[in-house]
């Protein structure tokens, strides 16, 4: 009697679990995480085109100053796996509005910086506080829709944080030109400020009944602080499946790293581009790329699940959702990145120029094209720790990419800038190659190493 009636009992709770908010909540929580979610985009973006002005403004060299950037990195990879690992112990709700603040205070520190030493410190506090953003809003799709919506939803999330990244550079580069880097960071920090104000009265903590550390806590105190260690996400990465996907994402997105870190060096230079404004302006196709190319590839991901599960008979394999980047990852990212290093090489004038914009935004496409049905991965395969795997995923992805970067301008200034978006190119098929394996012997890897993997009953 007991097996007859447990089927519909597990579908009973799993239905049940998802439909605690109505659909007009569902849509107002992801508008919000995807507001809070284009804050870290221009904290990012709109920093690179104000590092001549601020160089000038603390006389310092522009190289100096751009070690404030490569320090933002390391504070996004830390605050993501910091915010991620006490969102499981605390919620997303408290997360959000313990980071705030440094948001808030730490804009301000920026703009009333008047040495390096306080420029690199409050850049780092800044940064950390808005770099749970991305991890958390996917634990949050995560929390409150199903396997088959959650693709397009986190599509939905990834383009409208995403767009921050096509105009944050225009935007940054416009105020640095005509206003003040200064009045720009205390936007930031204003932002954040609503931001805050938006969680605090509107956003619902959606983390599943019962299933917070804080919720196993016998004797709890009024204000009850725990030690968690924020590293420990990193463990998830031991699954071959894991690191492999994420090896992957790096390598694909490095080639959008390599079209647009040393831009200023190779279209404005080849194509005679000197004004910041629209050097920023030129990134725009590459993140409208990336707009479109998270919403298709997170629509189609779940179509592709879908159907995968109709031929097997209702039977779920969490690797299906990846066959949806072959499109990006074995045609548009190549293609785009190798053919962009060509045309800025052997073609000059507007048609060099307007062919190489044409490149930056297919790039964008295949690029989100992958990453997206990758992020979502991540989320079914290991559902009940969902925000940490996603930090983990996207930390070690910043620190591979962080290195890979720093090689760009020394390599192009060495062999060029065509045999150096050739060497990306080869490096994105070589991802491709490990989501193909990954697709073909995912239950094996995930055999070999379980990390407390997720099945079809509490996904």
């Amino acid at each position: 009697m007991v097996s007859e009636e447990s089927p519909l009992l597990v579908s009973t709770a799993y239905e049940a679990i998802y439909d605690r908010f109505a659909p007009h909540q569902k849509r107002w929580i992801v508008c919000l995480v995807s507001f809070v979610g284009l804050l870290p985009m221009f904290v990012q973006s709109t920093f690179v085109p104000s590092i001549p002005q601020i160089a000038k403004d603390l006389n310092l060299t522009h190289a100096v100053v751009s070690l404030a950037f490569s320090l933002s990195i390391l504070a996004n990879t830390i605050g993501a796996l910091v915010w991620a690992a006490y969102s499981s112990f605390y919620g997303r709700r408290s997360m959000y509005l313990w980071g705030m603040p440094f948001v808030c205070v730490g804009s301000c520190g920026v703009a009333l910086s008047t040495s390096f030493r306080s420029l690199l410190f409050w850049r780092f506090v800044q940064t950390f506080g808005c770099a749970g953003a991305m991890s958390l809003g996917t634990g949050v799709i995560g929390d409150i829709y199903k396997l088959g919506e959650r693709g397009t939803i986190i599509g939905v999330f990834f383009s409208v944080t995403l767009f921050g990244f096509a105009v944050a550079p225009f935007l940054g580069g416009a105020a640095t030109q005509y206003w003040s880097w200064r009045n720009l960071h205390y936007c930031l920090g204003a932002w954040g400020f609503l931001e805050m104000l938006l969680v605090y009265l509107s956003f619902p903590e959606t983390s599943h009944p019962g299933t917070l550390g804080i919720d196993k806590v016998m004797r709890r105190r009024w204000v009850h602080i725990t030690w968690v260690n924020p590293l420990s996400s990193l463990w998830l990465l031991q699954s071959p499946n894991l690191f492999a996907v994420m090896l992957a994402s790096a390598l694909v997105l490095i080639s959008s790293y390599v079209l647009l870190v040393p831009m200023a060096y190779t279209i404005g230079i080849r194509y005679g581009i000197t004004n910041e404004a629209i050097i920023g302006a030129c990134f725009f196709p590459n993140g409208l790329g990336n707009f479109t190319g998270a919403l298709v590839g997170g629509r189609l991901s779940d179509t592709v699940v879908r159907r995968w599960q109709e031929k097997r008979g209702g039977v779920w394999c969490p690797e299906d959702r990846l066959r949806a980047t072959w499109i990006g990852g074995l045609i548009m990212v190549p293609v785009s990145i190798g053919a962009s290093g060509l045309i800025t090489t052997y073609i000059g004038g507007p048609i060099g120029l307007a062919l190489n914009i044409l490149c930056l935004y297919v790039n964008g496409v295949g690029v989100d094209s992958v990453l997206n049905p990758i992020s979502s991965y991540y989320v079914d395969v290991v559902h009940s720790r969902s925000a940490e795997a996603t930090a983990a995923y996207m930390a070690s992805r910043f620190l591979i990419i962080s290195a890979a970067t720093a090689l760009v301008i020394p390599s192009i200034e060495r062999i060029g800038v065509a045999w150096t978006d050739i060497i990306a190119a080869v490096l994105a098929l070589i991802g491709h190659g490990l989501i193909s394996l990954t697709i073909r012997y995912g239950d094996r890897m995930r055999a070999s190493m379980d990390v407390g993997f997720s099945t079809m009953e509490n996904n």
